[in-house]
């Protein structure tokens, strides 16, 4: 059961990326919980019926639909870029398409949305956090050289954004998952289950990487990004935030 800090949020605009499902849709939903007023977009914009706030169609790897979005914005205290794409394989596995395809999601789009978002923050400061993973420049996993990549340009983009803007009280922060029960997740083992032979070996094989024995939840990942954008998380930045059930111990 997770405590929500009603009112914690009040008066913060906050943007957040594909949000249209699992750990950007419970980020979308935790900080419009604790009174922040939600921006959700999502390359699917289906995906967001029934979101309580605003809501858009954003392809965060379109630069121009991206400045576009962010020109409607006066003013933005917090955003999370939750924008990822998982790509299974080993380095003779990934294609130079898979491999662009990778860094366009992952990174490109993190670098679309920061460079659209903190002229809109910096006058005032605030949260920009990243949902990146500890497989990454943290730790590295069998079969993951394309995402393993580009989620370790996302913590270095967002250290090298902490300390340009650290003097401005624009924080930078990345959130780092372990395996996380998402649509994401789901998709993927149904992917691998012809490979370990059943469904059931598949979703075994992703709890045994789990020191803690099980899955995270979406709605973990949102605390942590609540407590980031809120004066409790006022003195971090620059930091990766392992949430991770025991993986980088």
């Amino acid at each position: 059961m997770t405590t929500t800090d009603k009112g914690r949020l009040t008066g913060q605009v906050a943007v957040v990326t594909a949000a249209g499902q699992g750990i950007g849709r419970a980020v979308a939903d935790r900080l419009r919980a604790e009174g922040a007023t939600v921006f959700a977009s999502d390359l699917n914009a289906e995906l967001l019926a029934g979101f309580g706030g605003e809501t858009a169609a954003l392809d965060a790897t379109d630069y121009d639909a991206v400045q576009a979005y962010f020109a409607g914005f006066e003013r933005i205290d917090t955003l999370v870029h939750a924008v990822g794409y998982v790509h299974q394989g080993t380095i003779e596995e990934c294609s130079p398409a898979d491999w662009r395809r990778s860094l366009a999601i992952t990174l490109d789009s993190a670098y679309n949305v920061a460079a659209g978002a903190v002229p809109k923050m910096r006058a005032h400061g605030g949260a920009l956090t990243f949902i990146a993973s500890v497989a990454s420049s943290l730790k590295g996993f069998p079969k993951r050289v394309a995402y393993g990549a580009a989620k370790g340009g996302v913590i270095g983009l967002t250290k090298a954004m902490a300390a340009d803007y650290v003097a401005e009280g624009l924080r930078c922060n990345a959130v780092c998952p372990g395996t996380v029960d998402s649509p994401s997740l789901h998709q993927r083992i149904e992917e691998l289950a012809e490979q370990f032979g059943s469904r059931d070996k598949a979703w075994d094989f992703f709890i045994s990487r789990q020191p803690s024995g099980r899955l995270g939840k979406p709605e973990e990942i949102a605390g942590i990004c609540a407590f980031l954008a809120s004066e409790d998380g006022r003195f971090i930045t620059g930091q990766t935030l392992q949430v991770d059930g025991g993986i980088t111990i």
